[in-house]
């Protein structure tokens, strides 16, 4: 196993002092030699961890039909930028591309864009969807103008973070250092971090040793800005909640739940999102913002429980109980299954109407 990038983050830190969290996450998942989306394909049996798109057709059969009725929302402009963040293998837009098939408008006017660093995943991106004639982007910025459709799934959660522990009544950025042996180690920066009192103030008083997170805004204000200003719709699923208060750094290797300190650049690092600070940067570029609504909800507005009832017709015992599994792990909401724990949310330019499968209710103001 490589040890080259825990060898640069400790040679880092002996030469500089602690890193901020964001700081090791970003060289963890991003280093251009050793990070872990630029070395490898995650996904899947034999990777880290599975994705709902990896579950069943289903779900990026019914994203693919979002998508053709929220361009049909939006006016039906031609040409527009259908675009993805962070495509995994391509299997959401290959089969969110199939089902679009259904209104040939939309596939005429679709350009499709993948902003993806990885190279490995890119090749793998290029064989699911190369008959699309993808262009790819390290940075939605770099995608031309235009109106747009953007797909975030599972983006989010993957971007570095900040976060603050409350302690004797004031807030101290975590840091990553060395221990007495050497082997990097959590700790606090000394002096308090005014910042934090900020972001905590709506969330109410901290109990001693809270944890405040804060996700990384830059990509979110783009995708915003983007949609302010050329006009559009972008809907991002992860999994998340609504602010607060708590630690969900995470470390995933081997579908296993690993120390995120361990071994980096060989396990996924991911944070929840925080859907209402994600609205906030939203409604901050002058874009509008819808939600969450838990997954399953989601799904089964855009007919996922129909769906999943032609895909039986005609297929034995076996088949059927398959789809029916799938369906129940997208879309429950009991321990193990994704319906609750995942939701999903829009963010539109303010001319729209409420989105597809959203209520005006349902408008963050």
């Amino acid at each position: 196993m490589s040890r080259e990038l825990e060898d640069e983050i400790r040679a880092q830190i002996a030469a500089s002092g602690p890193m901020p969290l964001r700081r090791f996450m970003a060289l963890a998942l991003g280093h251009p030699k050793y990070g872990y989306y630029i070395t490898r394909d995650p996904l899947g049996a034999a990777g880290d961890f599975v994705t709902a798109p990896e579950i069943s057709q289903m779900f990026g059969e019914l994203i693919g039909l979002w998508a053709v009725a929220q361009w049909q929302a939006m006016g039906a402009p031609a040409p527009f930028r259908l675009v993805e963040l962070g495509p995994g293998r391509g299997t959401l837009m290959a089969d969110a591309l199939r089902a679009a098939r259904l209104v040939p408008d939309f596939a005429a006017a679709a350009r499709l864009h993948l902003v993806e660093t990885s190279p490995a995943l890119r090749a793998v991106q290029a064989r699911a969807l190369g008959a699309a004639e993808p262009l790819w982007h390290d940075r939605l910025e770099e995608v031309p103008d235009g109106p747009v459709i953007v797909i975030a799934n599972e983006f989010f959660d993957a971007l570095p973070i900040d976060q603050f522990v409350f302690q004797a009544g004031r807030w101290h950025a975590r840091r990553i250092g060395l221990d007495a042996a050497g082997a990097l180690a959590f700790g606090l920066h000394p002096m308090p971090a005014p910042e934090a009192a900020a972001l905590a103030a709506p969330l109410g008083p901290p109990a001693e040793g809270a944890v405040l997170e804060r996700m990384e805004p830059g990509p979110a204000q783009a995708l915003a800005r983007r949609i302010a200003g050329a006009g559009g719709a972008a809907l991002v699923i992860d999994y998340g909640h609504a602010g607060g208060y708590g630690d969900t750094l995470q470390a995933l290797k081997a579908h296993l739940f690993a120390d995120p300190l361990a071994d980096p650049g060989e396990a996924d690092l991911t944070a929840h999102v925080d859907f209402s600070a994600l609205a906030r940067l939203a409604r901050g570029e002058g874009a509008r913002a819808f939600g969450p609504v838990g997954q399953g909800e989601f799904l089964l507005r855009l007919g996922l429980a129909q769906r999943a009832e032609r895909l039986k017709a005609g297929k034995d015992t076996a088949a059927q109980a398959a789809v029916e599994a799938a369906a129940l792990r997208l879309a429950g909401t009991k321990e193990g299954q994704m319906g609750a724990l995942f939701k999903a949310m829009v963010i539109a330019h303010e001319g729209l109407g409420a989105p597809v499968a959203f209520g005006p209710a349902e408008e963050v103001r």
